[in-house]
């Protein structure tokens, strides 16, 4: 038995030579922790991905160093290996050095990679948890991602893995779990996505909800069915960062709980 008494999560104080993982949420810059602001307010390097917005950024000191490593859609402008050295690099040279990342880092967000490589190199390193897109999306879809009678319980799947291909995972398996599906960065995937679930035994008239830009005011939810979501998303067009609820629940929610969340759009497949 190994028993640690190690907590890998973020104190209030942050201390020269660190390297701080932190998630920022989903876009809406009040869904930031209170840790999180803390932290921005303490950092003087701040290497961010290209969700987090200047919202989040607002918090930084002015005296911080700013720099975007940002990767959308497949693209990696800083190959990750170069931002694990630059994280390192700037902790030994006695900085608070701040990784900030949309959602959470923990989630599809390759913070594990950045805590191994830190780990690897002797340099303390911790974690701010975010609000990860597969908790938020829905939530602001006013969908339940489990739901009495419904879904007990909730599987997420990304459609990208490390050579940008759908992983190789037992979809049938998932098919025929019973479980939501959430998944994240899928629309350009979606048809193949969609035909595993198809092949695998899952109905095409599965409900899906497309969830576009989540939190933030340009938000739009397209609603359809495992058969025709590949062609209703590609006359929608909606705008990344996307994500994708498969299952009973998604028919779930509606106009009413997008008004509450300010009046944003909710456009019916």
């Amino acid at each position: 038995m190994n028993v640690q008494s190690f907590s890998a999560l973020a104190g209030s104080q942050f201390h020269p030579g660190e390297v701080w993982l932190c998630g920022a949420g989903p876009g809406d810059p009040e869904l930031l922790t209170l840790r999180a602001v803390q932290a921005l307010g303490q950092a003087d390097l701040i290497l961010h991905d290209s969700l987090p917005g200047r919202s989040a950024l607002r918090h930084a000191r002015r005296s911080a160093e700013i720099v975007a490593v940002g990767k959308r859609k497949g693209a990696a402008p800083v190959p990750q290996a170069k931002i694990n050295t630059r994280l390192i690099a700037g902790a030994r040279a006695g900085l608070r050095v701040l990784r900030l990342k949309g959602g959470d880092p923990f989630t599809f967000g390759r913070g594990g990679e950045e805590a191994l490589a830190c780990e690897a190199a002797g340099i303390p390193w911790r974690v701010i948890p975010g609000i990860s897109a597969g908790m938020a999306a829905p939530a602001a879809a006013g969908i339940p991602i489990t739901h009495r009678g419904m879904a007990s319980a909730v599987t997420f799947v990304t459609a990208h893995d490390e050579t940008g291909a759908l992983p190789e995972l037992n979809w049938a398996a998932l098919a025929q779990s019973g479980a939501t599906i959430a998944a994240f960065m899928a629309v350009s995937r979606l048809d193949e996505l969609a035909l595993r679930l198809l092949a695998g035994g899952l109905p095409a008239a599965t409900p899906v909800a497309l969830i576009s830009q989540a939190s933030l005011p340009g938000q739009a939810v397209l609603r359809s069915t495992l058969g025709q979501c590949t062609l209703e998303a590609r006359r929608a067009g909606l705008p990344t960062p996307a994500l994708i609820i498969i299952g009973a629940v998604a028919a779930l929610g509606g106009a009413t709980a997008l008004r509450t969340l300010g009046g944003l759009r909710h456009a019916h497949g």
